[in-house]
């Protein structure tokens, strides 16, 4: 979406942030918070999240059914959100969702929020392209593991068209420092790993990460208990949801 650009500069207590407005661009944002990253490279690292409401898929174990079966939050300008993540004084800030990548002002978001200096990550799907700067592209493919059941037919089909972009995953990956990050919930869930890197055909092994499906300590135990195992022997990176570990399945973490 094109508009007015206007640069302006905030003063939030010793510190100075840059913001660009833009006439009548606003994101629909869930929550912004400040945690600890639980999964992937950068797990253990203090975060600022800014969590985006609204997805194009609908995977039946989505953890945060607010941000995507059921929407909420409140529309914020560029200025807004980047001055809310601003005051959480993190360094690193994860900008997931939901899908972030369906809002065409989020290259603005992105260009506002490296501008002043943080280490950006964006949590995907992988099946929207946008040319924007970040520090760490995850992505995260969903496999067949991921399709609604029967009851919900119009999002399952929705659903299993979408959900695979390929073309849109290479481009991702061939342009930024990446993660790939795979939900796995059973082990033939593995086997689709490995034929979707040989179609992939580009992606680095050491970012290749498979993590297990579950929203309980008890859940993820059980699954780590072959997935670990598995990984190692295909040098793939094991990768726990330690923020459930930690905090528990809840808002805000």
């Amino acid at each position: 979406m094109e508009g007015n650009r206007q640069a302006d500069t905030f003063k939030l207590g010793s510190m100075k942030l840059k913001t660009t407005s833009e006439k009548g661009g606003k994101i629909r944002i869930s929550e912004i918070f400040s945690s600890i990253q639980g999964e992937g490279l950068l797990s253990g690292t203090a975060s600022a999240f800014v969590r985006t409401s609204g997805c194009n898929l609908r995977c039946w174990f989505c953890d945060t059914r607010y941000a995507s079966w059921e929407p909420e939050g409140e529309f914020l300008s560029i200025d807004d959100i980047a001055e809310r993540a601003h005051q959480l004084n993190q360094t690193h800030i994860v900008l997931t969702g939901g899908e972030p990548m369906i809002y065409a002002q989020i290259d603005q978001l992105c260009e506002c929020l490296k501008r002043n200096g943080a280490h950006l990550t964006i949590e995907t799907a992988g099946t929207m392209y946008r040319s924007l700067p970040c520090d760490l592209m995850s992505i995260s493919p969903k496999l067949s593991n991921s399709t609604p059941s029967e009851n919900s037919s119009s999002w399952r089909r929705n659903h299993e068209q979408r959900r695979q972009r390929s073309d849109v995953v290479r481009q991702l990956i061939a342009e930024h420092n990446y993660q790939l990050k795979f939900v796995v919930d059973s082990l033939s869930d593995c086997e689709e790993i490995l034929d979707y890197l040989e179609q992939l055909g580009a992606a680095d092994p050491g970012r290749v990460l498979a993590m297990p499906q579950g929203t309980s300590v008890r859940e993820l135990s059980e699954k780590k208990s072959w997935l670990e195992s598995w990984c190692h022997e295909h040098k793939i990176r094991y990768c726990p949801r330690s923020h459930i570990e930690w905090f528990g399945n809840r808002r805000g973490t």
